[in-house]
């Protein structure tokens, strides 16, 4: 049984508008006994746009302790940030520098790498799939996910490898996976040599796909090659999506060998049974 989310975003994120303890208090009504929130820094973000995506820091880690308090005994509530990360020559490295000293600054039990931008566009909207088709704008994708694990240095896991399929301009929503498969094997050998692992992310049912992001397939492959740290998370920005189709998800990842899934805190981490 699945008792963490470890991605999920309120008000602190340009794309919520949820009062965090409203996460808490739905966490402990399903019980839950793990909740770490990790709003959106996504550092430079596309001025084009009118959302930033960045959040006062100081701020959030002030309401975090006191709800930690508010809440004790009731839940382990957890610090995290899901940091954007950026592959364009000209954006990575004031990106790594301004990740870096966030990191050093502030106590975190766990952070998310992800990409939502690249070629300074982000995908959700319909530039980027002017300029693309759907297989080679999924390419340019997986290949900055490669590029920025080689990049940066202070996440634990990469969010949500596959999202990309829910804005595919195309009415199925879905891709040729064994494609990128050669890309894949480097992704995860990388990140398994690193000590690093991925997220199993449910919000890919909520938007009406067949599996959470990435694919099984990809996650078979994941394990095959050694992979171990799993963290799961429901990318809620709402109440009602927290813990998101959690029973399908763990008994998607039994039937694919895992036994066990990832929790951090101090940005460690704990294996806890599925």
């Amino acid at each position: 049984m699945i008792l963490s989310d470890f991605h999920c975003h309120t008000a602190f994120s340009s794309d919520s508008d949820t009062a965090p303890e409203l996460m808490v208090e739905q966490a402990i009504r399903l019980g839950l006994r793990y909740l770490c929130i990790t709003d959106h820094m996504d550092y430079l973000f596309p001025t084009q746009y009118e959302q930033t995506f960045t959040f006062d820091v100081a701020e959030y880690q002030d309401k975090l302790v006191r709800l930690k308090e508010r809440y004790r005994g009731q839940i382990t509530l957890l610090t995290g940030v899901e940091l954007g990360l950026r592959n364009e020559p000209d954006i990575c490295p004031p990106c790594q520098s301004y990740y870096r000293s966030l990191v050093h600054d502030y106590p975190w039990d766990f952070l998310i790498g992800s990409t939502h931008v690249l070629e300074k566009i982000d995908p959700y909207y319909p530039e980027y799939w002017q300029q693309h088709s759907a297989a080679d704008g999924m390419l340019a994708y997986f290949e900055s996910i490669l590029e920025n694990i080689r990049s940066y240095d202070m996440f634990q896991v990469y969010g949500h490898l596959d999202y990309l399929v829910r804005y595919l301009p195309v009415d199925t929503k879905d891709y040729h996976y064994p494609d990128y498969l050669d890309l894949f094997d480097e992704i995860f050998k990388l990140l398994i040599a690193q000590g690093r692992g991925i997220e199993v992310n449910t919000a890919g049912y909520k938007y009406g796909l067949p599996y959470a992001h990435p694919r099984p397939e990809l996650l078979r492959r994941y394990r095959e090659l050694g992979g171990e740290i799993l963290t799961i998370g429901s990318d809620a920005h709402k109440p009602e999506h927290i813990a998101y189709d959690y029973k399908r998800a763990g008994e998607m990842l039994l039937s694919l060998g895992f036994r066990y899934y990832t929790i951090f805190q101090n940005q460690k981490p704990e294996f806890l049974p599925l």
